[in-house]
């Protein structure tokens, strides 16, 4: 962390204050972290000393990463979501502070392949003796994330027993994105029923439906595959609702959860967390974690010889190092300033998000930069600058771009979806336009035919219905 500098009067922030704040503020956790290593090389008046402190509430983390007080809930208002700075290197869930191991190394880049991100999920819970196991499933995933090899031809090939390759592969498929390393699609989708069911209602019969009627719900035929399973038509209509909104057949197209097409021969690309966001308990109305990752194994400070030696310098040298002095105060106060406009603004993303946090897209607010910012007493810039690239990890661990929070057309996606799930006939963009409206969302025929595109729905002449 940082030295913690005394303020002897509170005053607006200078120019030069303000302009390396917002700086900062835009640097996702891999780019800050390279310019604390750039400023730490380029400024001999800055040291890293080995001493983690909480860049909050400045007390000793003898073990580092997670501070026991910050992390602590509030005695005052037991819904309000708990936010602090974590210096933790290891990004693996709320309450598990791990120790750097090897497989860090391959996942020390904000962009990564599949295979590496995945293993750096899975790592801290597969045992080093089967993690040669899960190294050899990752790389036989293709562009789909689904094995091109059976977990038998993995045992035979490895010489070990078919329990432990399959052990290992439960532990994939609970990684994001949620059901890789399945072998199939209907693996890969009931692999992701098993982990939403702990959060979430699920359907009933929804495994049975996903089973035995996958064909069916592909040509949108609900009554025929009711009358197959001895369902009801509704019960199935709910069943397909929930497949179109939660699950993927194909992990491996996912980027921040959500379905696209491959891009082509490139690798696809991930990026890893700036912000983890969990439950404190499995209670449906528990406190919400927040956790803003700080790349820092270490405190900031002032070199207290190097502003010693400035007493001691030669004139023509006394300028340059006050330079330097006052360069290394300003950077350990500008990261002070961003940490709290991160976990301010995370506070209030939390508690007016908390239903898409923890239930989906369908629930997400519609709120803007501007109106947080109202509520800050910022400028919308700074908000605008404090979300820019960066991603958070929700509870169910999928990633998504912080941006998604304000997206005001997320929601109106989904319920674009669900009208299209219900229709008893196929229902043209012109009527897809008034039923929105009778629901709050005003939108022009055109954005249906965007929306349409951006969530894979055919139009109303190419779609069928049972």
């Amino acid at each position: 962390m940082f030295q913690h500098l005394p303020v002897h009067t509170i005053r607006p922030l200078t120019t030069a204050h303000l302009a390396q704040t917002m700086t900062l503020l835009s640097l996702t956790s891999g780019e800050l972290q390279q310019q604390i290593e750039a400023e730490l090389a380029s400024n001999p008046a800055l040291e890293l000393v080995d001493e983690i402190r909480c860049p909050t509430c400045r007390r000793l983390l003898r073990n580092g990463g997670v501070c026991p007080v910050c992390s602590r809930p509030s005695l005052k208002n037991e819904d309000d979501p708990i936010v602090f700075v974590s210096t933790r290197e290891v990004v693996s869930g709320f309450g598990d502070v791990e120790e750097k191991d090897d497989y860090e190394d391959a996942g020390s880049a904000s962009i990564e392949d599949l295979a590496t991100y995945v293993f750096r999920q899975v790592a801290p819970d597969v045992s080093v003796e089967d993690r040669g196991i899960a190294a050899f499933l990752l790389t036989h995933l293709d562009e789909d994330g689904l094995l091109t090899v059976s977990l038998e031809e993995v045992a035979a090939y490895l010489h070990v027993p078919l329990t432990r390759v399959h052990g290992v592969q439960k532990i994939i498929q609970r990684a994001d994105p949620l059901g890789v390393g399945s072998c199939s699609t209907t693996e890969a989708l009931l692999a992701q029923v098993d982990v939403l069911r702990e959060t979430r209602h699920v359907p009933a019969n929804l495994e049975r439906v996903i089973r035995e009627g996958m064909d069916f719900l592909s040509r949108r035929q609900y009554h025929e595959l009711a009358k197959s399973l001895g369902m009801a038509d509704d019960a199935v209509r709910e069943c397909a609702r929930f497949i179109g909104e939660n699950l993927n057949p194909f992990p491996g197209r996912s980027s921040w959860g959500d379905v696209r097409e491959p891009s082509g021969p490139q690798t696809q690309i991930f990026y890893r967390p700036d912000i983890i966001i969990n439950r404190l308990t499995n209670e449906p109305d528990s406190q919400l974690v927040v956790e803003i990752l700080f790349p820092l194994w270490g405190t900031l400070r002032v070199n207290p010889l190097f502003k010693q030696a400035i007493h001691q310098a030669e004139d023509e040298n006394r300028d340059n190092m006050k330079e330097d002095l006052e360069r290394a105060s300003l950077f350990i106060k500008c990261l002070q300033q961003r940490n709290h406009t991160m976990q301010r603004l995370m506070a209030q993303i939390a508690t007016l998000q908390r239903d898409f946090i923890l239930y989906g897209e369908k629930y997400l607010r519609p709120i803007t930069r501007a109106y947080l910012a109202k509520v800050l007493g910022v400028h919308e810039s700074t908000i605008s600058r404090a979300v820019a690239n960066k991603s958070v990890q929700l509870p169910n661990r999928k990633i998504i771009p912080l941006a998604d929070f304000f997206d005001r057309s997320l929601s109106a996606r989904m319920v674009l979806k669900e009208l299209i799930h219900q229709e008893a006939r196929p229902l043209s963009d012109s009527e897809l336009v008034q039923l929105l409206a009778e629901r709050g969302y005003e939108v022009a025929r055109r954005t249906v035919a965007k929306y349409r595109a951006m969530e894979g729905i055919l139009p109303a002449n190419l779609r069928r219905t049972g």
